[in-house]
Formats: structure tokens, sequence, C-alpha cells
């Protein structure tokens, strides 16, 4: 077991009532052993670390003057829900965060009373609380508490955050502005200094018009500092008090607050491994083969250095991508939008139109906020955006908010569209130069988080004939179709079955659309049994070859067809191959499924490992 922190106004709290029965000096030293805790805890299981950190005091505060769970908490994304957790009465498995059986890494609404709304996607939260406080119907306030470090996942950017950084940066530095209501429930300097802040921020003795905020119809307060707890009770409070409509409270923090390696870090520690407290330093074990995420960097890259035309675009998400790699080199042709999926797809479409070659880089579950763009902007048009999704596929610690299972059979659906999944880091490879290569429309090609099998990698990738797979073994009893990934699953299932003397053919798609419709009707005809296979919700790959087969009369028993997709259920946050086993996707599942398709008994299948 590691040294656990000391950590005694903690211990005294079981949940958020017996905050409210402390006094502020307290409430200043529970801050600190949460943010001891949290460290302690996410050093053991990693996860978002220098979100969290940069809201301990804020998290403190809010428990301390609401009436949580009555009144609704709801996050924005929950990355910085870990010190929430530790203080609504889920201390005790804190160090379970992400892991099988564990905490959530997000809000959960399963998972507790104090977390109303489930959160892991972005820019959801004051829609979802605005709905809760039309349904209490109570006088509609609502609060909205802008938790603004000048650090996302990458650093921000955009007109927004500058606006931001200059309200923090205007004259009257710690606090600058707070609606009248709200001064006359302040301390009396606190109060003195409010109304002069206001006066000077929003010229209301001279006619100048308010904040950008108060045009939205939101009383505006702060820039506040959100680490000083003699700034934030006070605030808090006089809001709760004398609130009569929607409410913008302006709290500035520091990513990483506390913990010198993550402030001193350019992520600030945004997602960690399991690291050592003392030094910060990681435990990550050396990977056996390059990402997927670099192989697609690096290659978008050689694809630009001999291209011009190629830019690449990301939401928020340029490390996460891999089109940093590219920004190493061609600073001025990646563009980061910010968490912005929808203009991100359609900059793209405009830049595609203007006769550019756009890589539209964004996981597949972020890609469904811009799925409007993509059918009516992009594919409407035919315009030749190319897509490059990345998390295809169960993703482990982050769970279903951000699993890339829907990809395949929404982008399959629009016409004009092409979508290709790599099936290892070289074709990987063969998909950026093919994406790079097609003019005639849109481009879509998946790939899955974490590493290679180890291939070993050209310079360069080849350009795929459009709608042509490959058969990597012959065989005469079962086909295996794999579209993805899973490909190596595949082979270890082939390998089972051969070693229990079966004839297998194993056969790489490439394209769900086009579909090798040749490719598929040599399958059909020479086989038993025909088993498709990808990492991919029902509706997919195999919906195209059942759909295709189905209009041609061809499923007509001779050959046994078996679709194998992701369940249709959630999969909690687990280890990727624990996950897929729950999915009933790993070799020997897919083993069992053609012997039993074909109707050829053996009496045990194992997997070669």
């Amino acid at each position: 077991m590691t040294n656990r922190p000391e950590t005694p106004f903690l211990d005294a709290v079981a949940g958020p009532a017996d905050m409210r029965r402390m006094n502020d000096t307290a409430l200043a030293n529970l801050a600190d052993d949460v943010r001891q805790e949290v460290i302690s805890a996410v050093s053991e299981t990693g996860g978002h670390l220098g979100s969290s950190l940069g809201v301990v005091e804020l998290t403190v505060a809010i428990h301390a003057v609401f009436d949580t769970p009555r009144d609704k908490l709801v996050f924005d994304v929950g990355h910085q829900c870990y010190p929430h957790k530790v203080l609504t009465g889920r201390r005790d498995r804190i160090r379970t965060l992400r892991q099988e059986g564990g905490l959530s890494g997000f809000t959960k609404r399963a998972e507790s009373e104090y977390d109303p709304f489930g959160a892991a996607h972005s820019s959801t939260s004051i829609s979802a609380a605005l709905g809760f406080t039309i349904g209490r119907d109570i006088g509609r306030r609502l609060f909205v508490i802008l938790n603004d470090n000048e650090m996302s996942i990458a650093p921000p950017t955009g007109a927004m955050s500058r606006y931001l950084s200059s309200l923090y940066a205007s004259p009257m530095g710690e606090l600058h502005k707070m609606a009248e209501g709200f001064e006359s429930a302040l301390p009396g300097p606190l109060r003195d200094h409010a109304r002069r802040a206001r006066n000077l921020v929003t010229g209301m003795k001279t006619g100048g018009s308010g904040t950008l905020f108060e045009e939205l119809g939101f009383s505006y307060v702060g820039p506040i500092d959100g680490h000083d707890m003699s700034q934030l009770l006070p605030v808090l409070r006089a809001a709760r008090t004398r609130a009569t409509g929607p409410v913008l409270i302006h709290v500035c923090t520091t990513k990483g607050k506390g913990y010198a390696p993550a402030e001193a870090s350019a992520d600030k520690y945004h997602g960690v491994a399991i690291f050592n407290v003392g030094s910060g330093d990681h435990s990550k074990s050396s990977p056996n083969a390059p990402s997927y995420t670099n192989v697609f960097g690096s290659a978008l890259t050689t694809e630009a250095e001999h291209d011009p035309s190629i830019v690449a675009v990301t939401a928020a998400m340029p490390s996460g991508t891999g089109v940093d790699i590219m920004g190493g080199r061609f600073k001025s042709r990646v563009f980061d939008v910010g968490m912005a999926e929808q203009h991100g797809v359609t900059f793209s479409a405009g830049m595609a139109a203007s006769g550019l070659k756009p890589f539209c880089a964004i996981y597949s579950t972020f890609l469904q906020r811009g799925y409007d763009q993509v059918v009516h902007d992009v594919a409407l048009q035919n315009l030749p955006v190319r897509f490059a999704i990345d998390r295809a596929g169960l993703v482990g610690a982050d769970g279903p908010t951000h699993a890339g299972a829907f990809d395949i059979g929404y982008l399959t659906a629009l016409p004009n569209m092409v979508v290709m999944a790599a099936g290892d880091e070289l074709e990987l490879m063969h998909m950026v130069r093919t994406a790079a290569a097609y003019d005639a429309g849109p481009i879509a090609f998946r790939y899955p988080r974490g590493e290679g099998v180890g291939l070993e990698l050209p310079e360069r990738g080849e350009v795929l004939e459009i709608g042509k797979g490959r058969i990597l073994q012959e065989g005469s009893d079962v086909a295996i179709l794999s579209f993805g990934a899973h490909l190596d699953e595949c082979r270890k299932a082939a390998v089972a079955l051969e070693a229990q003397g079966v004839s297998v053919t194993l056969a790489d798609a490439r394209f769900a659309k086009p579909l090798d419709r040749d490719l598929v009707r040599q399958l059909l005809r020479h086989h038993k049994a025909l088993v498709t296979v990808e990492q991919g919700s029902r509706g997919g790959f195999g919906a195209m070859v059942l759909h295709d087969l189905t209009n041609d009369g061809l499923l007509d028993g001779r050959c046994q067809v078996r679709t194998m997709t992701l369940p249709d259920r959630y999969i909690d946050h687990a280890a990727p191959d624990v996950m897929y086993a729950e999915a009933g996707l790993t070799s020997v599942d897919i083993a069992a499924t053609a012997l039993q398709a074909a109707g050829i008994e053996v009496q045990r299948v194992k997997a070669k490992t």
C-alpha cells in the first residue's frame, strides 16, 4: 500500500451536510485535504488530474453553500469531478476510478444522487441545468459557474477565450463586477470594492453597455479567484441569497493547482497514467509498437510534405488526434477550432470547396456532435473532406461516453461517402495516402486507440484501390471477413480453428462502402460459413454485407452468414480486452461463432496467445 496523506478535516466529512457545519477556516483546510486525497488517489489509478486539482476550492465552496443534492449540481464534461466524488460519499471508492467495476471518471446518474446528470462531452451543462430549473419551477434560479483556467486539453483558441482573458486582465483584478443586488449582501470592504468594479467594467454611470453575459440576460459576477475561499464563499452565499434569475459567476482557476509537477507540465497533467507523487514521474510501460494516433500524425505529415494543399482540422484535440505532429512542421496549415465539432466539419467543407485537401481529425464519439454538418455540408455537396476517425471501437477507462461504436453505421448511411477501417498500423498509413489522393468526394477512415500490432512501417503508405479488400489466407470450410482493427483477433481465431482441423479463409474488407461485392460473393460461394467481424454497433459493416446479399437473393442457406458486432447495450469502463470479452468479440467467440454457423462440432476451441 502506498503512503496515504493525513486528512483530518476530510476524515470528518461523510457528505456535504457535514461541510455546512464547518466555519470558513475549516473549509479552507478541508480543501487542502481534498487536494492531497485526489493527488494520492489518481497516482494509483491514473485519470484526469489537472482539471480536478483546479476546482478543489470551488467544489468545496459549492457544496458548503448550496443544498446538494436538492440543489442540482451539473458538471460540463466532468473531467473535473474527482473532488466532487470525494466529498459526496464516494471517498471509499475513489481509488477504483476508471477501473473495472469501479467509479466512472465522469459524473454518472446511476452512481450517486449527487450526479443528477451524466457528463463527458462538452457544452451540455447549461441546457441540462435549465431543464432542471424549469422542472423545479422555483423562480428560474440558475447559476452558471464559468471555470476559466485558460487551459483546456490544449491551449484555448478563439475570440471568446480572448474576451474572458481581457475581463481577468482589466484594472480591477480580484473582483471586477457584481450585480447590484448581490453587493448589499457582501461584507463592507468587499461590497464597496464590488460596486466600484461594477461601475468601472459595465459603464453603468456613463451609460455604457454591460458585459456580453449581461447582454445575454445573465447577472454577471466576477472574475474572482477560484482558489481564494475568502472570495468564493461570500460570493456564492450572496448569489444564492439574492438571485432572482440566471447568474453567471466567472471564476478564474489554475489547472493542476497545488501540485508542482502538474503546474509545470505543458498539459497540466490533463490525463495521466499511474505516477509517483513525490517526483511526478509516470510509470508507463514501454510501448511494443507506435500508437495508431502517432502513426496517423506521422503519415499525415509525410503527405503534407508532398502536397502543400493538405491542411488539418481538430476540435481542441491536437495531441489526442496526432495533428500536432503535422503542426510541428506546418503550423499555418493546422487549425484547432476548439470544442466546436460542427464548426470544424463545415470549416473543412469550405476549405474543400476552395480546392484545399482538409483532413478533419475528430474522435468517433465527438464526430457524432457534427453529424448534421457531415450530412448537409459535406456529403450532400459531395465535397472531398477527409475524416480521420480516432478512438474507433471500445476505448477502455473512458468508458461508453467515449466509445467509437456508431460511426460505421452513421457514415455508411450517407450517399457519396467512402468508409474505410484500418486492420493494422500499416493499413492506416495506406489509408492516409489513399484519402490524400481521393478527390471524388468525402472519405473516412477509422482506427482505434492504443498501440499497433508491431509491423515494420515504410516511409510512406500506398494508394489503395477504392472498394477493394484483400485475402490474407485461403481455406475452404469457414471464411472470416474482418473490417478494421479486430483483424488481429480474427487471426488468433483462425489459428485456433486451424488447430482443430478447420480450414479457414481470412479476409480484410478494408472498405465498408463501397463494399467489395466480388470478395463477399467469392467468400460466400466457397465456404460453409461466412462470419463478419467489426468493432462497431449493429447496423454497420455486417448490415451492409447482409443488405447487399439479400437484395441479390444470395442468402439461400448454402452458406451460413453471421455478423459479429458490439452488443445492443453500453459497456462500462474496463481494460479494452475485458470490454471486448464482455462484448463477445474475443478470438474464442469468433471461432465458436464460425463453428456453429458451419455446423462443425469440435470439443474445445482454444485461442493461441
